[in-house]
């Protein structure tokens, strides 16, 4: 897998300053290489590396299109307005594109909840902040309590670089949904996620995770808008944050319908602009590069907003992200092979749901 280099020198900047902060080191072509050398993937022109992802023309331009979930390949009869598109849904999906054009074929598939990127559409956006309580002293790294509920890569990278440098992070998962990686590579959810503890909960009986995140320093999520404010553990569900931070991370934002926009990597990184090949051939770039990109940001996020006393929310959009590092020269690549070496297994969904009780049960009655 290639990455172009100055993407790679860009993304080494962050990485040296989260890696000084949080007295670790920090590889930055095994963080966005890993997964593509751990798993033997490469991407093809129009193919994401991971095999789910496709760039597809349209008459007003180019988008991406992701069919991971089953989900998503039951909805592809529903966007090309087919009975059935049998085995191979791709060839439905390119001639819906051609027949609909980018911009409304994008409508369409987003109306089904699919993740779609199209070329450009996403601009460089600074990370939005808001307050959420009162600045406290920063604590300890290795005193913190990270409640991590968020899935996949951006969001868990985030809690595995705090939990490499010490932190308590607890991953968040419930039987019915847990995180989607589980059922994938086994060497890669354990590479996100070796170091946590997990945590299984029940959303309709949430009085424990609401506990969890009183007390947590940091809370991870990455849901879409409004989803934990449902089931009443939402931000401002939970009272003053002071001291402490909550980061947010979207595909596409928390604004206006972009909030209800799903996103993975590959379609993210394609709407931020970050791809390869000409402009009238654009070519998927490295192998999901949004969602490292977002994760190493989102971390030096939480760093910032402890350095300055916390007591903030910070909302990172992937696409956003994406289109930071979309405008740098994309002439010359960089293999990116590095295997991950210090890979830890990730413990069996709900396995330290007692310990979690018990540390949150002991930081609740330090409070009193």
């Amino acid at each position: 897998m290639t990455v172009p280099t100055a993407v790679l020198e860009h993304a080494g900047v962050v990485a040296r300053e989260v890696a000084a902060e949080l007295g670790i080191d920090i590889d930055v072509q095994e963080l966005l290489g890993g997964r593509a050398a751990m798993l033997g993937l490469t991407a093809g022109e129009q193919v994401s590396a991971g095999g789910a992802t496709r760039l597809l023309p349209g008459h007003d331009g180019w988008c991406a299109l992701t069919l991971s979930r089953p989900d998503d390949i039951e909805a592809v009869p529903a966007l090309v307005e087919r009975d059935g598109v049998g085995a191979d849904p791709w060839p439905a999906v390119r001639h819906g594109v051609r027949r609909l054009g980018v911009s409304a074929f994008a409508e369409r598939a987003r109306l089904l909840g699919l993740p779609i990127g199209v070329l450009g559409e996403t601009g460089p956006a600074p990370i939005r902040l808001r307050r959420i309580g009162d600045r406290l002293p920063r604590p300890v790294l290795t005193d913190l309590l990270v409640a991590d509920l968020s899935s996949m890569w951006a969001g868990p990278l985030c809690g595995a670089l705090l939990a490499r440098a010490g932190a308590t992070v607890v991953k968040v998962e419930t039987a019915t949904r847990p995180d989607g990686t589980r059922f994938g590579s086994t060497a890669f959810f354990d590479w996100m996620n070796g170091d946590k503890l997990s945590y299984r909960v029940d959303f309709e009986a949430p009085e424990g995770l609401c506990r969890l995140l009183r007390v947590a320093d940091v809370v991870i999520e990455s849901s879409r808008p409004g989803a934990l404010e449902r089931h009443g553990v939402g931000v401002a569900d939970l009272g003053p944050r002071d001291g402490g931070m909550w980061i947010r991370i979207t595909g596409h934002g928390t604004e206006g319908e972009r909030g209800g926009w799903v996103a993975f990597g590959d379609d993210a990184a394609v709407s931020g602009g970050l791809v390869g090949g000409r402009e009238s051939s654009p070519q998927f770039c490295g192998d999901a590069l949004a969602d490292p990109l977002t994760g190493l940001h989102a971390t030096r996020a939480v760093l910032r907003s402890l350095a300055r006393g916390g007591g903030e929310l910070a909302d990172l959009s992937m696409a956003a992200v994406a289109a930071h590092y979309a405008g740098v020269p994309r002439d010359a690549e960089t293999p990116c092979s590095v295997v991950p070496q210090r890979i830890t297994s990730a413990s069996e969904l709900g396995a330290d749901t007692t310990r979690v009780e018990a540390l949150v049960a002991g930081r609740l009655a330090a409070r009193c």
